[in-house]
């Protein structure tokens, strides 16, 4: 696993702190599942929805690259 030091402002920290303290979540969990809900995903995460894509419509690689990205892209409209 690796780590990450990233500075916030002492009000923005305090509020991470918050939301972690009343979702009962460790900071690492709660940017973990933002990333996900931002639709960043992994590069085998990626190549996995890439290969689901491509099982259900029997799509070429480029069509099956095109519905995935459009996937992440609705995602990262929704947040």
């Amino acid at each position: 696993m690796s780590r990450l030091t990233i500075t916030l402002s002492a009000e923005r920290y305090r509020a991470l702190k918050e939301a972690c303290a009343q979702r009962g979540k460790t900071i690492g969990q709660l940017i973990d599942e933002s990333l996900e809900f931002y639709g960043i995903k992994t590069r085998n995460d990626a190549r996995a929805l890439v290969r689901a894509a491509r099982a259900r419509a029997a799509l070429s690689e480029e069509a099956a690259q095109s519905v995935a990205q459009q996937e992440v892209r609705a995602v990262r409209r929704r947040a």
